[in-house]
């Protein structure tokens, strides 16, 4: 299916911010997305992470084109997702850049170790994904990101952390 060709003239006129708005009342999983490689360690917060195919197993994930730490992922070719728990919101809030803490420096906190690509799994992450990255389109200001899971790490049961009206809440 392909969109109609006046599809774009007819949301130009929607305000971006009355989109950001509304999208804050959709909840969402929170999760740290993180890489390894020839551009370094990288890595940040995101709540746009979803199933794409179960054959192969597969996610996407939408992260801002402008970022550096995308830049990295998009380089090295390899990421994991790791879905966080209630108690990992100061790292949520590191990787989403409210701290001063920049680059490699994030690593400092919290406990990593790695699976099948290499990149960095957060210890206490409910799930991690670990990805190698097959496509990377940019849509508007974003890159949509398509990995394919090459290794799962299921983690602790524990309340997961969800982003709702631009704060952080336990489910």
């Amino acid at each position: 299916m392909s969109a109609r060709p006046d599809a774009a003239a007819d949301t130009a006129s929607l305000d971006a911010g009355a989109f950001r708005d509304a999208m804050s009342r959709v909840p969402g999983a929170v999760h740290v997305v993180t890489t390894r490689g020839p551009q370094g360690r990288a890595g940040f917060t995101a709540t746009a992470v979803t199933a794409v195919s179960d054959h192969p197993p597969t996610l996407l994930v939408c992260a801002n084109a402008g970022s550096e730490s995308t830049r990295a992922l998009v380089a090295n070719g390899i990421f994991c997702v790791g879905t966080l728990a209630w108690d990992d919101e100061p790292l949520a809030n590191v990787f989403a850049g409210r701290t001063e803490l920049r680059g490699d420096a994030r690593f400092g906190q919290g406990r990593w170790t790695t699976l099948a690509t290499g990149a960095p799994v957060l210890e206490s992450a409910l799930v991690a994904f670990d990805c190698r990255l097959v496509s990377a389109e940019v849509v508007g200001t974003h890159h949509v990101l398509i990995g394919e899971v090459v290794d799962v790490r299921v983690g602790r049961h524990a309340r997961a952390l969800v982003y709702r009206e631009r704060a952080f809440h336990g489910l």
